[in-house]
């Protein structure tokens, strides 16, 4: 059992769209859900650990909409086991298909059993019912590592970042210059130089950051090589 787990919070009341994020775990693992107050429509990234919290997450959007919640996939951002281990009880509770990048839909389903029926490559959106996010691969923390972007009509895009970029620099790369070389880069291609300073970034550990904060730092995580 989980030797911590937070309140809920609700992190964005948008005009088609809510996030509202739990901390499960000794690890702090965040877990977040977007629901769609047009439809119902939920989506939920990492099942990290503790599968009543999660539960109660969802639960706590049915606020958020007069539509029923309908749980339409679990996306999973990379496959470290900290962010899966709520993965198998989740599916078996709910029935929802999964999601996760192409080059860790395998090692997730060797420590879950889980198979992801959606394969996720940098470019693609997933699309849902009143939910559209693009992915974006972040390859060096894990191979098949992916975020999450939403772009709201009317406010700064929100990044659901797994554990590829946080507050202060990338993901660990375990001080391989390869890896770090390949995370560094695709952060930068991939999400500095492709939107605003204000998007919002919510990291798999701790609280959010914005681009705009973190971008007079990317020369000291150059240099520094984590």
């Amino acid at each position: 059992m989980p030797s911590s787990t937070s309140p809920i919070r609700l992190l964005h009341d948008l005009p088609r769209v809510t996030v509202r994020q739990r901390s499960v775990s000794d690890m702090a693992n965040n877990v977040y859900v977007l629901t769609s107050k047009t439809s119902g429509t939920q989506v939920l990234i990492d099942a990290a650990d503790d599968a009543v919290a999660v539960s109660e997450l969802l639960q706590s959007a049915k606020d958020d909409t007069p539509c029923e919640l309908k749980l339409a996939v679990i996306i999973t951002t990379h496959q470290h086991w900290d962010h899966i281990r709520a993965l198998a009880e989740v599916v078996e509770s709910t029935g929802v298909p999964t999601a996760a990048g192409v080059d860790d839909a395998d090692a997730i389903e060797q420590e879950t059993g889980v198979s992801a029926k959606v394969l996720l490559n940098h470019g693609d959106t997933a699309t849902f019912d009143g939910i559209s996010l693009a992915v974006v691969g972040l390859r060096g923390h894990t191979p098949g590592s992916v975020a999450l972007v939403y772009e709201p009509e009317d406010g700064p895009p929100l990044c659901f970042s797994g554990d590829s970029l946080f507050p202060g620099g990338v993901g660990n790369t375990q001080q391989d210059p390869h890896r770090f070389d390949s995370l560094f880069t695709d952060v930068v291609e991939r999400l500095f130089e492709q939107y605003p300073d204000d998007m919002i970034v919510h990291p798999g550990h701790g609280g959010a950051t914005t681009l705009g904060t973190e971008r007079p730092h990317l020369g000291d995580w150059r240099a520094r090589g984590w």
